[in-house]
């Protein structure tokens, strides 16, 4: 769990770090928030990482994956223009608020000082979700296309570096769940 969300955090980073690069450039107004919000994610990375150590968890195989992947989608969406940032923005932050829920409600009784953690974390997540929402200019062609791809690679990413835990985790906590 921590490893994924290590790795997750550290492929945002790369995502911003192409936005802000590009958008110096070409939308200098928009550079601001996302300049804040690479900051949480930084924040966010150092906090899983310093996690790690006690849980006997150690940094994702495939962080080079989240690298490339994330500083590739970064540097597309910001060539698509700033609705298309914000657009990028959302669908992998409400992607990554769906999985966190999923890790909070699995880690409720199991580790409350992690819940902790990830509750904190997950606040600053949905509020980048907010600032998104709140700057796109239009929610059309593009936005109902990218919205649900950047979302499954998002996922896909998850599962993959995780090996399948995330749906073990959904499975175990659904069989778990009283009816």
């Amino acid at each position: 769990m921590l490893k994924v969300n290590h790795a997750g955090e550290f492929g945002a980073i790369r995502i911003y770090g192409a936005q802000i690069w590009l958008a110096r450039r070409l939308f200098p107004d928009i550079v601001p928030a996302l300049q804040e919000m690479r900051e949480d994610e930084i924040d966010h990375c150092r906090l899983f990482r310093e996690a790690m150590p006690a849980r006997n968890a150690k940094p994702c195989r495939v962080m080079a994956f989240w690298s490339l992947g994330g500083f590739l989608l970064g540097f597309l969406t910001a060539l698509g223009g700033r609705n298309m940032i914000w657009i990028c923005t959302e669908a992998v932050e409400s992607t990554v608020h769906r999985h966190l829920e999923d890790q909070l409600a699995f880690l409720q009784t199991r580790d409350p000082e992690l819940h902790r953690l990830i509750a904190s974390i997950q606040e600053q997540e949905l509020a980048h979700l907010q600032e998104t929402e709140k700057n796109q200019t239009t929610r059309g062609f593009a936005y109902r296309i990218l919205l649900p791809i950047i979302g499954f690679l998002t996922d896909l990413m998850i599962w993959l570096s995780t090996w399948g835990d995330s749906s073990w985790m959904r499975a175990e906590m659904a069989s778990s769940t009283p009816v």
